[in-house]
């Protein structure tokens, strides 16, 4: 899907900072921090303008959240869009990259009666492979 299609698809106006914002996160291989994401998104736009429409895809469960921790968070498209499992992140150390681990699947856990999940989060944090290779 391209964004003009992802934004149809979820009733949303097309706007070329939300199209713009979509196509930033779908021509990275990693998780961007909202700084990334303005900062490789073509066009002139106020930091309000930019908040609104990243706050509406959030929203929208267009882009979803990876929280490494209480002072750094990614982004990256919604696992619906992308077709992908329930899967882990690796946060690494060294270079502050997040990637997609689809190996590592989650199970959805089997949660009391009466509860109920709304998102499950698994980062694991250590040295990504180009890291420990310019170590070496």
């Amino acid at each position: 899907m391209n964004p003009k299609e992802i934004l149809n698809s979820h009733n949303l106006k097309r706007t070329s900072c939300r199209e713009g914002i979509i196509e930033v996160i779908m021509s990275s291989d990693k998780a961007l921090s909202e700084n990334e994401i303005r900062d490789r998104l073509f066009g002139n736009y106020d930091r309000t303008t930019f908040y609104r429409s990243f706050k509406t895809l959030v929203e929208s469960s267009i882009v979803h959240k990876i929280v490494v921790d209480n002072n750094l968070v990614k982004y990256a498209l919604d696992n619906q869009l992308t077709h992908k499992n329930e899967h882990a992140h690796f946060y690494c150390n060294e270079c502050n990259s997040v990637v997609c681990l689809e190996s590592v699947t989650i199970e959805k856990p089997a949660l009391p009666e009466g509860f109920s999940s709304s998102e499950i989060d698994f980062v694991i944090k250590g040295t990504c492979k180009l890291c420990k290779e310019k170590a070496e």
